[in-house]
């Protein structure tokens, strides 16, 4: 068995690259549109509720490490049938999550470079390709890349926002909830998509050189970057773009233009091929691990159990993601889905895999540890912004029924395998 190996700089890279993801291209302007610049509060209030998420997480992470990730903290807490459930909804949201994401980075190159559907199409079939191609070749890779990618992604961040504050205007602020409070919680629910990511590094738990030591620094690290560049970004594009920001299908392009203005379009394309690539390599990793995991513990067929152990590389699974990932994409073609749908469904699965990570928290973590209050906490609020996510709640109920299925007749096969 090889050797575990993601230190502290390449945990924090993969970390951080699975969290900014290519939802920033697009989530400010859509959650503007639904909530006006009161969706500011459901930034925050994201970025604050994701300390107990990430330190919950991290706390388990370095307990238990493994490949299995949240679904195996769930198992340990709650049995197999519902480890099941849990996998299959992280493991199944990304066929649907990684072309959407490609398809958003496709749309702000082909945006750059004026060109239509066509070569948006294109430019995310070869960041799919790459970012499966990578993980093919092992961790080792990916880890590397992902360090250099992130620390591009900060920069790039950066400049957008510092760039363009100057510009800001307090009278965008007004009328500040123009569609109510509610609308807030819908914009929390949605933005989630964007916040996703603490739960797929958990399934790499087990590549850390040190889990304990490492998990938890990891984790604070990442939180003090993604709050920084989030927070900023969300009132950069509030305050500087105002009623324009909720009608932008490219926001960054339009905040990037006002502070550095015709280069924007080219620095927006790398920040798009950066983001986009980042966010897949390491939700890649996490969920092709998961997928070897589950069928290790036979909820998914056992052939795909192959390169399970820490240090291997579970080409089988990743195979399938890719072959599921396909299909979905010539799926969503072929029957006109809206991307905001595609991207509402995959968040929703991922916001079911977090409440059900936190929950099991409650029983795994020491009890009354300021851990476990945090962890407390947290669950009830992102139960709540589960709730917002309405009747896309369908798509993790019913993978949630196929995994308690196949994993009750797997588990009746055996005896009569047994006793034949």
């Amino acid at each position: 068995m090889s050797a575990h190996r993601i230190g502290l700089a390449q945990g924090t890279a993969i970390y951080v690259g699975a969290i900014l993801g290519a939802g920033i291209l697009a989530l400010p302007a859509l959650a503007a549109a639904e909530a006006g610049p009161a969706a500011v509060i459901a930034w925050m209030s994201l970025v604050l509720f994701c300390i107990p998420v990430a330190l919950s997480f991290a706390a388990m992470g370095s307990e238990y490490p493994d490949g299995g990730g949240i679904a195996t903290f769930v198992a340990k807490a709650w049995g197999p049938r519902a480890s099941g459930a849990v996998g299959y909804w992280f493991y199944f949201a990304l066929p649907a999550g990684a072309p959407a994401t490609a398809f958003v980075g496709g749309q702000y190159v082909a945006h750059a470079l004026g060109g239509g559907d066509r070569q948006a199409l294109a430019v995310a079939a070869v960041l799919l390709v790459a970012a499966f191609g990578i993980n093919a070749v092992g961790l080792r890779v990916s880890g590397r890349v992902q360090l250099g990618l992130v620390s591009l992604l900060a920069v790039l961040l950066l400049v957008a926002v510092i760039t363009a504050l100057p510009q800001s205007d307090t009278d965008n602020l007004t009328p500040f909830a123009p569609n109510g409070w509610l609308s807030v919680g819908h914009a929390a629910s949605l933005l989630f998509f964007t916040f996703a990511g603490w739960e797929a590094v958990t399934h790499l738990s087990g590549e850390f050189r040190d889990p304990r030591r490492d998990l938890r620094r990891t984790a604070i690290l990442t939180l003090i970057v993604v709050a920084v560049l989030y927070l900023g970004l969300a009132l950069a594009c509030t305050l500087v773009l105002g009623p324009e920001l909720a009608g932008s299908s490219a926001p960054l392009t339009l905040l990037l233009e006002r502070g550095i203005g015709p280069a924007a379009g080219p620095v927006t394309a790398g920040l798009a091929i950066v983001l986009t690539f980042g966010t897949m390599t390491a939700y890649l990793a996490g969920a092709s691990r998961l997928g070897a995991a589950l069928a290790r513990d036979g909820a998914l067929p056992g052939w795909l159990s192959r390169g399970h152990a820490a240090g291997e590389v579970p080409r089988r699974s990743l195979g399938l993601l890719f072959v599921l990932s396909l299909a979905l994409s010539a799926a969503a073609l072929g029957f006109g889905l809206e991307l905001g749908d595609v991207m509402l469904a995959a968040s929703t699965c991922f916001i079911a895999v977090t409440v059900a990570g936190l929950a099991a928290g409650l029983r795994l973590l020491p009890r009354r540890s300021p851990v476990w209050w945090g962890t407390v906490v947290a669950l009830v609020v992102m139960s709540v912004v589960l709730v917002f996510s309405g009747y896309f709640l369908l798509v993790p109920a019913v993978l949630a029924g196929i995994a308690v299925t196949y994993s009750g007749r797997s588990q009746a096969a055996v005896p009569e395998a047994v006793e034949s």
